[in-house]
């Protein structure tokens, strides 16, 4: 999820730039809902001529190709995943595309752009998986220290080698997807919301070393309980009861759970977003809402809240020595545990303020 926010404003201002040109994107179909809603007119064929009026269910790219990976995988290399690839490859080869923009830097999406049997497969030089260097026909070296760019940065970069000149920096588009607002409307009905500030928290994380303890997130929807402001704890996949101790003797609060679609409006209404390097934090920076990041081991100046032109403000909150750690470790990892609620709270009334 976080890789597709990232990437997506750079494709964006490749949309803006060329409005004719055909652009599909690859992608597995759980992330989906982040490119095109449900309800979306059918992605044109390859044959369809490119309008410069896309929908608002599927503002940026012209189709949405899916490739169910975790299904193969959990399949073994078998008849059946054998002949999804080879179908995959039929569909990819018939686009007959000019260029293929690889942006992820991870071994699978490399082999998966060569799938294409696009001449022009351009990805960074120093991915983020090294092997996958070797599967593209343009590495480009951005201008930057591996510490010390954004990756969104990195991928305007990246995406002004297809485009011939520089990239203005915007935010990404997100689709819109009226059965998901239909149903975050009914979820302000129902728990009262009206015009009330609420906070949406987002307690889960990757792995256990960048999860800020459960307790710590209660105390803070306490707190915004008491100025006022309703929250909503999201209960990602696997993350119930997580989300359950946050509220557990908050009355101002409610764990919401949805899918994706539903996140994406739901975020778009938050007074405030809080919570750790997870992907639901990245698409509240990506929606252009006010931002609390709480990081460990994961360094924010390559892949923290990225605040876009005419975005709101985010507060990232890191312990300044902190060094980067991406060891998938169960506990919290010891510099997280060393930012309080009291820092927290006091990033969340700034940005309430505002």
């Amino acid at each position: 999820m976080g890789d597709i926010l990232h990437a997506l404003p750079a494709v964006t201002a490749l949309r803006r730039s060329h409005p004719l040109w055909r652009i599909d994107w690859l992608v597995e179909p759980r992330w989906r809902p982040l490119l095109a809603s449900q309800d979306a007119p059918a992605c044109a064929t390859m044959t369809d001529e490119v309008s410069l009026q896309r929908p608002a269910s599927r503002p940026v790219v012209d189709g949405v190709l899916q490739a169910d990976t975790r299904l193969w995988r959990r399949q073994g290399f078998g008849r059946t995943s054998a002949t999804a690839i080879l179908q995959l490859r039929a569909k990819l080869r018939a686009g007959e595309y000019d260029a293929v923009l690889e942006m992820q830097g991870a071994i699978r999406s490399a082999v998966l752009a060569r799938l294409t049997g696009c001449r022009r497969i351009i990805g960074d030089m120093r991915p983020r998986e090294a092997p996958a260097r070797w599967f593209y026909t343009e590495p480009v070296s951005t201008q930057r220290a591996e510490d010390q760019k954004h990756v969104i940065d990195r991928g305007f970069e990246l995406a002004s080698t297809i485009a011939a000149d520089l990239l203005e920096i915007c935010a990404p588009e997100l689709p819109v997807d009226e059965a998901a607002e239909s149903w975050c409307d009914q979820q302000w009905e129902r728990l009262r919301l009206g015009q009330n500030p609420w906070a949406l928290i987002h307690p889960g994380a990757g792995w256990g070393a960048k999860r800020w303890p459960a307790e710590r997130y209660r105390e803070v929807a306490a707190w915004l309980g008491a100025q006022g402001v309703r929250v909503l704890v999201n209960a990602g996949p696997g993350e119930n009861s997580l989300a359950d101790g946050v509220v557990q003797g908050n009355e101002s609060a409610q764990v919401v759970r949805s899918s994706l679609a539903e996140l994406v409006a739901l975020t778009r209404r938050a007074a405030v977003v809080i919570g750790g390097d997870t992907g639901p934090l990245h698409l509240a920076c990506a929606l252009g809402r006010p931002v609390v990041g709480i990081y460990g081991p994961t360094d924010p100046a390559r892949n923290g809240p990225y605040r876009f032109p005419g975005g709101e403000e985010c507060v990232v909150l890191r312990t300044p020595e902190k060094r980067r750690d991406h060891r998938r470790l169960p506990e919290p990892e010891a510099g997280l545990l060393r930012i309080d609620v009291q820092a927290v709270c006091t990033a969340a009334q700034r940005l309430l303020n505002r």
